[in-house]
């Protein structure tokens, strides 16, 4: 009995056998000529397989995705001719093991209890260029529903938050799936991560310079809850306008102008119940060293908000010390005042002074979509 003919179906695939070092995304496909693909199989050594697709009509064959660093896998492919004959091809090939990857490092805390105001803020170790993959690779959801949506600030901080203010008492989910996800040629994210926060009671106080004055307002309606005599900054330093958020805490923190491109104006290595505003410098905190009669009655800082407060950090009585004590980061401070700028959104945890129609347009992905 004679065999039957050799298929006419000639594949090839790429990578070719034995090669090592193949990056994760490839080139990776398998070409069929004078036949149409019949199957392709890509497993590790574990046999788990990797999705792909073949082409219409049937000539080639990719993964749907990047493949895993530094795994050995076999590739198996079958196709046939217009006869029916089938062709086989076996391919066996290794992905390198990369140097340059890159995670996500978050604001806030894994469980941690923050205020209304806090986004999700994501700074990326590496420089991110394709943003749409990474985005697309974190989700942000919240108990009760809303709607969150993402922004970049240049290509290494992705930050998300609601349309308004987040609703106290929402439970907040991060799930990072950063893993094998291709930020840039050659740059690789290796995280999977879940990070939870709860949103605590509303406090959102407004700050009014011309009138030297805080007004602490908690819940939903705006309750007033203290009134307190602030110094802002005076007419060579002017505080910030705008929504402020406190992204962090120190009950005693060492000031120098230095570090904030002042020169030698200042150097106090004991400010007490410190609260930063932005990453540029701005902080409300306590002060012990001013006149107590220019709380309330003049702006004589360097831009920071100022309180009557004692020495030390200790002291849970004076205004700063009150103030200290019922904030937690999050929390929001409107700053309002005659003269200033408007805090720019990325310096800080400070989107919120962007309008809804300008946070959508510096996401990588279309808004709706899913």
């Amino acid at each position: 009995m004679a065999p039957p003919p050799a298929s006419r179906a000639a594949v090839t695939a790429l990578p070719t056998d034995d090669a090592q070092d193949v990056p994760p995304e490839g080139p990776v496909r398998v070409t069929v000529a004078q036949g149409r693909l019949v199957s392709v199989r890509l497993a590790d050594t574990k046999g788990t397989e990797v999705a792909g697709t073949i082409s219409a009509d049937g000539s080639t064959w990719r993964p749907d995705g990047l493949l895993a660093q530094g795994t050995a896998y076999t590739l198996d492919a079958v196709a046939e001719d217009g006869q029916g004959q089938k062709a086989a091809h076996h391919t066996d090939f290794s992905t390198v093991t990369r140097a340059h990857t890159f995670v996500a490092f978050f604001t806030p805390e894994d469980g941690s209890t923050v205020g209304v105001g806090m986004p999700v803020s994501l700074r990326f170790s590496r420089p991110i260029t394709d943003r749409a993959a990474v985005e697309k690779a974190v989700a942000v959801t919240a108990d009760p529903p809303v709607e969150v949506a993402a922004h970049w600030f240049g290509n290494q901080r992705l930050d998300l938050r609601p349309q308004k203010y987040w609703a106290a008492g929402t439970r907040v989910s991060v799930a990072l799936r950063l893993k094998d996800v291709q930020g840039a040629p050659g740059e690789v994210g290796t995280q999977t991560k879940d990070v939870r926060f709860t949103i605590g009671r509303a406090q959102v106080s407004t700050v009014d310079l011309d009138a030297h004055t805080l007004t602490v307002r908690a819940g939903q309606g705006g309750r007033v809850v203290k009134a307190l005599q602030v110094s802002g900054g005076d007419p060579k330093h002017s505080t910030y306008r705008g929504v402020l958020v406190v992204s962090e805490k120190y009950k005693v923190t060492r000031m120098n102008s230095k570090t904030v491109g002042m020169g030698d104006e200042y150097d106090i290595k004991d400010v007490p119940h410190a609260m930063r505003l932005t990453n540029s410098g701005t902080f409300i905190h306590g002060n012990y060293w001013a006149d107590p009669e220019v709380f309330g009655t003049a702006n004589t800082s360097h831009g920071c908000i100022g309180l009557a407060d004692a020495k030390g950090g200790a002291s849970k009585d004076t205004p700063a010390g009150w103030l200290f004590e019922h904030t937690i980061p999050g929390d929001v401070l409107e700053v309002k005042a005659s003269a200033g700028e408007l805090v720019p959104p990325n310096n800080g945890l400070n989107g919120w002074n962007l309008p809804w129609d300008q946070w959508l347009a510096g996401s990588a992905v279309p808004h709706g979509t899913p």
